[in-house]
C-alpha cells in the first residue's frame, strides 16, 4: 500500500490536524464540567450509564465538528471495536477514553480522535483536561506535547525500563485474562517495574514522551491504541505485534516501544504468547 502524502495533502492534513485539536479540547471542557473528585457509583448499571451520560456530552462536540471538517469520512462508532477498516477516510474517537477513571473521581482520562485513511492513521490529537495536556502527531511531521516535540526514551536495557500494560475492555473473557496475567509475571521479572493501569492512551502518550519506556497489550481494541501508536512512531519509537511484526489493525496483540527495547521485549512477551497457544492446543 503506498502511504505517502503529496505536499498539498500534507497541508491539508496539517490544517485539519488544528481543527480536531479544537474539537478534543472543546469535547474535553465539556466532559470535565461533569466531574467531581468525589465522585462514587456503586452498581454497574450506575456506572454504564454516567459513561453513556458523558460520552453523549462529548460526541455532541466532536461529531459535528469533525464531520464538518471533513464531511466525507466515515465514522467509527464501536468503541470496543477492532480489526480493520473498509477503504477510505475513518474518524476513530474515544469521547472519553479512561471513561472509568473519570466516574471514581480519577484525573486520568482524555478524549481522542484520529483520522485513519485506507487503515494507516494520519493524524491525532489527544487532550488531557485535568493537566491542560494536548498531545499532537501528524504522520511524517513528528509528535507534539502542547508545542513541544516529543522524543521517546534513549534507555538500552530492558532492566531499566519503566513498562507497562493493561486490559483493554472489560469482560475480555478468561483466556485474555490468563496471558494479561501470564504476560505481566513475565516482564516483572525482566524489567525495572511494571505498571498495570487503563486507560492505554495514557500509558501510550507516557511512551511518546520518554517517560515509559514500553507499553504492550495482549488484545486489540483500535480507539485505545490508534492515536498512541501514531505519538509513539512520530516520536521516535517502534510499534509492533507481540512477535515483532508491523502492527496493523487486524494485530492480535500491541508493543509500543524504545527502539533499544524492542528486542527484548518482544523476547519475553512472544515466550508467554507460544506458552499459552501450547496450552490451548496440546
Amino acid at each position: 500500500m503506498n502511504t505517502a502524502t503529496t505536499p498539498h495533502a500534507a497541508d491539508d492534513d496539517a490544517s485539519l490536524l488544528t481543527l480536531a485539536v479544537a474539537a478534543v479540547q472543546s469535547a474535553g471542557l465539556a466532559v470535565r464540567a461533569r466531574f467531581h473528585a468525589d465522585t462514587r457509583l456503586g452498581s454497574r448499571h450506575d456506572i454504564g450509564a454516567m459513561i453513556a451520560a458523558n460520552d453523549a456530552v462529548s460526541l455532541a462536540v466532536l461529531r459535528p465538528a469533525l464531520s464538518g471538517a471533513r464531511p466525507a469520512a466515515q465514522w467509527a462508532d464501536d468503541e470496543g471495536g477492532g480489526g480493520l477498516l473498509p477503504a477510505g477516510e475513518w474518524w476513530v474517537v474515544d469521547p472519553v477514553e479512561g471513561a472509568i477513571n473519570h466516574i471514581h473521581g480519577l484525573p486520568d482520562w482524555g478524549v481522542t480522535a484520529t483520522l485513519v485513511r485506507d487503515n494507516v492513521a494520519v493524524l491525532t490529537a489527544v487532550h488531557l483536561p485535568m493537566s491542560a495536556e494536548t498531545y499532537t502527531a501528524l504522520r511524517g511531521g513528528g509528535a507534539w506535547l502542547n508545542g513541544k516535540r516529543l522524543q521517546v526514551s534513549l534507555k538500552t536495557a530492558l532492566n531499566a525500563a519503566m513498562a507497562g500494560t493493561g486490559q483493554a475492555v472489560p469482560d475480555e473473557g478468561s483466556a485474555i485474562c490468563e496471558r494479561i496475567g501470564n504476560s505481566v509475571t513475565a516482564m516483572l521479572a525482566a524489567a525495572l517495574v511494571v505498571r498495570v493501569s487503563v486507560p492505554s492512551t495514557l500509558q501510550l502518550v507516557q511512551v511518546a514522551a520518554g517517560s515509559q519506556d514500553l507499553f504492550w497489550q495482549v488484545s486489540n481494541v483500535r480507539s485505545g491504541l490508534l492515536a498512541g501508536a501514531l505519538l509513539v512512531t512520530e516520536a521516535g519509537g517502534e510499534v509492533t505485534d507481540l512477535d515483532g511484526q508491523p502492527w496493523r489493525l487486524d494485530s492480535s496483540g500491541f508493543l509500543a516501544s524504545a527502539p533499544a527495547l524492542l528486542a527484548p521485549a518482544i523476547q519475553v512477551l512472544s515466550g508467554v504468547a507460544e506458552t499459552h497457544s501450547l496450552k490451548e492446543h496440546p
